[in-house]
């Protein structure tokens, strides 16, 4: 079974991802966070690269403030993540820890990660199991129900303790290639012959229907001088960040509305003009949004006043011409 993985892994896996072809263990650690939750293409073309190039070093990345690495990281989202990687960092020292339990000890690093940072950067025989992985063992052992220890042990059961790193990324990339949720791809799988659970592959990928829950949100614009009034978030989905302050929402004020979607909540973002903000405003060049620790909820509805054109605040500047991406 092992042979026929690795087999199948030399002629289909994804070997052009960048973190993949290297033995730097910073690199490894820092796309394995930026994963989280995020699509691979998305991190490999927008995001990884850039973010390296400001912060070559795990070192650096401690050495950094917080808002610049927040600055770094707009746009991935989940910016606990980012907060997580900035403290892990400094705790350091500059040098990761080489157990899986050294590593759970930072903050943001739990038994996944920790095992795969042992995997991939240390080529340390551990088992790892994302959800990909978990659907393939699950299926492969017909194990309906199991808990994540079962999983775990299963897992163990099967690791190829000669070559683990490329174990753990063939079944990674069988998951999410061969082995999918829906329709998988059973004739094409190295491991039919001896999987158990191929004839009824969708009993393993039952899914809970998430709950979400509904927010409104009214938020101010101020712009003067080609500045827009940011303040300190303290809504627990961006805190650290800066956000739009909110308001009352007066409907003279009213500039439109707009649905964003953020984790389990779903939120309606109601904009309105502001004219006064408190004093603890923080007041961005428009022209430095783009290295300004924002969310995307901002960046969104910076845009969507760009799109109406309203002609009170008259910035010198025009908003369009600003690259929020």
């Amino acid at each position: 079974m092992q042979q026929k993985l690795l087999h199948w892994y030399a002629k289909n896996g994804r070997h052009d991802l960048p973190w993949r072809n290297t033995d730097n263990i910073y690199h490894i650690y820092l796309s394995e966070i930026m994963l989280q939750q995020t699509q691979v293409e998305r991190v490999k073309n927008e995001f990884y690269f850039q973010f390296l190039e400001k912060f070559p070093t795990l070192k650096a990345l401690g050495d950094a403030d917080l808002d610049a690495v927040f600055g770094a990281w707009s746009g991935l989202g989940y910016y606990r993540r980012a907060k997580n990687l900035h403290a892990s960092a400094k705790l350091c020292g500059g040098v990761l820890p080489k157990s899986v339990e050294e590593l759970k000890k930072l903050p943001g690093i739990g038994e996944y990660t920790a095992s795969a940072v042992c995997s991939f950067g240390y080529n340390q025989a551990v088992a790892v199991v994302d959800t990909n992985i978990k659907r393939v063992l699950q299926r492969h052992g017909a194990m309906l129900d199991a808990t994540e220890k079962q999983i775990k042990k299963y897992a163990l059961k099967l690791l190829n303790t000669k070559k683990p790193r490329e174990h753990n990324l063939a079944l990674m990339d069988l998951g999410s290639l061969i082995c999918t949720p829906i329709n998988p791809n059973c004739k094409a799988c190295p491991l039919s012959i001896t999987c158990n659970g191929k004839d009824e592959p969708e009993l393993y990928t039952k899914k809970r229907k998430t709950r979400y829950e509904n927010l409104e949100l009214f938020l101010g614009v101020c712009i003067k001088e080609n500045k827009v009034a940011l303040i300190p978030s303290q809504d627990n989905m961006y805190k650290g960040m800066l956000t739009l302050p909110h308001v009352d929402p007066i409907e003279d004020d009213y500039l439109g509305s707009f649905k964003h979607a953020y984790t389990k909540y779903r939120i309606t973002v109601k904009l309105y003009k502001a004219t006064q903000v408190t004093q603890e405003a923080k007041w961005v060049k428009l022209d430095a949004l783009h290295s300004a620790p924002i969310s995307s909820l901002v960046k969104k509805s910076l845009q969507f006043f760009c799109n109406t054109k309203l002609p009170y605040t008259k910035p010198t500047q025009n908003l369009s011409t600003i690259t929020l991406q």
